[in-house]
């Protein structure tokens, strides 16, 4: 069993990946209230939210990546909740990820039609070829070679 300093380098591995596999298009469907929304980060990687904020190593990755979106202008900047948004900020997708999701369940899904209809193909030859066998066999009484 894996002790506690072990499970937390496995979830700053899990949270490295998971930023690193991300683009600027992908985080925009996190952004909620001005920074990346934590309980579906601690679902993706597979830990519980409360690393996020326990975990120094991830709480200061966390805010490295939030300030680094914030430069690329992905994140709004930082504001003090005094002054009013400079700007509208993005409205999120929220049916991005459902469509992402289902168009990949589409894709597979021709594949696979795809598929059995050549396997059907395959199967009608050789049915035909066994009814010409068996037709054969029945007007001569005997196996061809």
């Amino acid at each position: 069993m894996a002790n506690g300093q072990q499970v937390a380098e496995e979830n700053v591995a899990a949270f490295m990946a998971w930023s690193s596999s991300k683009l600027d298009d992908d985080f925009r469907e996190y952004v909620h209230r001005g920074r990346l929304k934590r309980s579906e980060i601690a679902a993706e990687c597979g830990f519980g939210k409360s690393a996020l904020v326990q975990n120094p190593a991830i709480r200061a990755a966390l805010e490295a990546l939030e300030e680094a979106l914030r430069r690329r202008g992905v994140l709004p900047p930082a504001s003090t909740g005094d002054e009013p948004p400079a700007e509208p900020l993005a409205v999120r997708d929220k049916e991005a990820k459902q469509r992402r999701q289902d168009a990949q369940r589409l894709n597979s899904l021709e594949q696979e039609n795809a598929a059995l209809r050549a396997e059907l193909t395959k199967a009608k030859a050789m049915l035909e070829r066994y009814k010409l066998l068996a037709q054969f066999v029945d007007e001569t009484g005997r196996m061809p070679r």
